[in-house]
């Protein structure tokens, strides 16, 4: 099989989905991108790049496979005389629907959010197969499309939206799990180590992790902090703060570009609450937890999916409080296994197979 990979935005997560993809699928993929930057540009022009791209190839493809970021349908019209008869399928790492916003965005004041959701939703209609990262990710997305849709006057086409539901799959994101295997530490003794490893933006929600860690400051109960992920614009001023706050317990401070440090980190660490407020699936939690660090998680979002009730708090000051002085941890690196490329590329070919057979 053949596989056209259309990634507007090859960065981050994106970046390694598809090169994870091209590396474990019994399949030939190639990919067409561009840099992982400008997304709403790359929402809106994108898909005029790829498909100059695309029609300069000469070989034929069994499957396009576009993702969120791309304006499927003018891709295609684009591409009309090359893709005409060829499946077509998007995976929806995130949308512009069902993700909340920032209050500080200027296009949410002026309605232009709305047109980002929209292109979603009629690439989801443009493709034979849609698929998503998540059940919460998918009805989330279908369920909140009805409501979007009756916000216009008139010709919603909401019959359209059980015909999307069928065409729908859930395919999870796979990862390079065994690769934390090679690099792996003993976590030394002492205060126990609380992780950060999620992007450092307003819905992974740090002000209330920091609130929980200055509670815990405050009780006098030892810990440390090891702060990773990548932030995007300037240092948010939660982390500022945090960063004079808790500068006595802090192991480990920013971003860092080796996989191998970021792997040591992760191993050295015992305890990752999550205070997040949107999680379409979760890739810096299952990497941790592979690690055997002990999520912490709220019973919401995508996380009933990636890990067992053990894992989900009611109460995350009580939860870590009792975990930070329990002599022993409950791991979830067994619960995460299923995440490896190993295990999800032959699902991923099995669904594509399917499709170019139904559709072939």
């Amino acid at each position: 099989m053949k596989i056209c990979l259309l990634e507007p935005f090859f960065g981050g997560s994106h970046k390694s989905w598809a090169e994870g993809l091209q590396k474990h699928l019994d399949a030939e993929v190639h990919i067409l991108s561009l840099k992982g930057k400008h997304w709403k540009w790359r929402m809106h022009g994108g898909a005029i790049s790829l498909a100059k791209q695309f029609n300069a190839l000469e070989q034929s493809f069994d499957l396009l496979l576009a993702t969120d970021m791309l304006d499927l349908n003018i891709f295609l019209a684009h591409t009309r005389r090359k893709t005409e008869g060829v499946p077509v399928a998007i995976y929806f790492h995130e949308n512009q629907l069902s993700y909340p916003w920032s209050s500080t965005d200027q296009d949410v004041d002026k309605g232009r959010n709305l047109h980002y959701a929209f292109i979603n939703y009629a690439s989801a209609l443009a493709a034979d197969q849609v698929y998503f990262n998540s059940e919460y990710h998918r009805s989330s997305f279908l369920n909140e499309l009805e409501r979007f849709l009756r916000f216009y006057p008139d010709e919603r086409n909401l019959d359209e939206l059980p015909k999307l539901r069928e065409r729908s799959e859930v395919l999870p994101i796979g990862m390079e799990l065994k690769a934390f295997d090679a690099i792996k530490i003993k976590k030394v003794k002492g205060p126990r180590q609380i992780l950060w490893n999620h992007r450092w933006e307003y819905d992974k929600n740090p002000a209330s992790f920091f609130e929980l860690l200055r509670e815990l400051q405050t009780e006098g109960i030892a810990f440390q902090l090891a702060v990773l992920g990548e932030s995007f614009a300037q240092e948010p001023k939660e982390f500022v703060a945090a960063k004079k706050q808790f500068s006595n317990e802090i192991s480990h401070w920013g971003y860092v570009d080796s996989f191998e440090e970021y792997a040591q980190i992760l191993w050295s660490s015992h305890l990752l609450p999550v205070t997040s407020i949107q999680d379409f699936f979760g890739i810096s939690i299952v990497e941790a937890s592979y690690c055997g660090v002990t999520p912490m998680l709220p019973n919401r979002l995508s996380y009933p999916e990636l890990c067992s009730g053990k894992f989900l708090y009611q109460d995350l000051n009580q939860t870590i409080k009792q975990a930070l002085t329990d002599s022993s941890l409950e791991s979830a690196r067994s619960e995460v296994n299923r995440f490896d490329w190993s295990v999800l590329a032959p699902q991923y070919l099995s669904s594509f197979e399917k499709l170019v057979n139904r559709l072939g």
